[in-house]
């Protein structure tokens, strides 16, 4: 699975299907005040955590997901959750694994959601708050709470998101070294820790 951070909380990954078909999942393509992003995307799935009223043009072939539910696209199963009454958080089971996506949570979530869920074994959580978001002590403890095999955090500072913490507070506050720093990096479910949490930190990239 290839994984890009494009600023904000939007995650782009590439997967494939059963029939090794390439499959483009974008999450929450939002349209920035400032800064670098596209005007426009092709992807075969866009989902959004909150609504896609602020965002960029996306192709009319995508499947769009807005709304709670269960959904099976190309051999890729999808569930959104209700994180409150505004925002959702995505469960994707792509190549065996088990991806959670945060959206733009700013509170802890409850053991109800987390039974949901499941253990991840990849983390999208927002850390940069501003207002937005979860702040890097609230981030901290919701990772503590789900226990992810790998964990990427999302919606710190950029270009287009000048306002939002630096990666840096996160990182102290986890007590999680990083891995990496890459602009895109590659997880298959052969590499995935077994025994720990393992960070990698991704620069803002599409």
């Amino acid at each position: 699975m290839h994984i890009n951070w494009l600023g904000q909380t939007c995650v782009k990954l590439q997967t494939k299907n059963l029939k090794d078909e390439d499959i483009v999942i974008l999450i929450n393509p939002y349209k920035p005040d400032s800064g670098d992003f596209p005007r426009n995307f092709s992807p075969d799935v866009a989902l959004y955590s909150h609504s896609s009223k602020d965002s960029v043009t996306v192709s009319d072939s995508a499947f769009m997901v807005e709304t709670l539910g269960e959904y099976e696209i190309k051999d890729n199963m999808i569930y959104a959750i209700a994180a409150n009454e505004k925002e959702m958080i995505f469960k994707i089971s792509a190549e065996g694994m088990n991806i959670v996506h945060l959206g733009s949570i700013k509170e802890k979530i409850s053991e109800h959601i987390i039974e949901k869920l499941g253990t991840p074994d990849i983390l999208f959580v927002p850390v940069g708050d501003a207002g937005k978001t979860l702040d890097p002590k609230a981030a901290r403890e919701v990772v503590s709470m789900l226990e992810p095999r790998v964990v990427i955090p999302i919606a710190y500072q950029c270009d287009t998101d000048p306002k939002a913490l630096p990666i840096e507070n996160f990182i102290k506050e986890s007590g999680l070294k990083s891995e990496t720093t890459e602009k895109k990096i590659i997880l298959k479910k052969k590499d995935l820790p077994q025994e720990e949490t393992k960070m990698f930190i991704l620069e803002k990239n599409y």
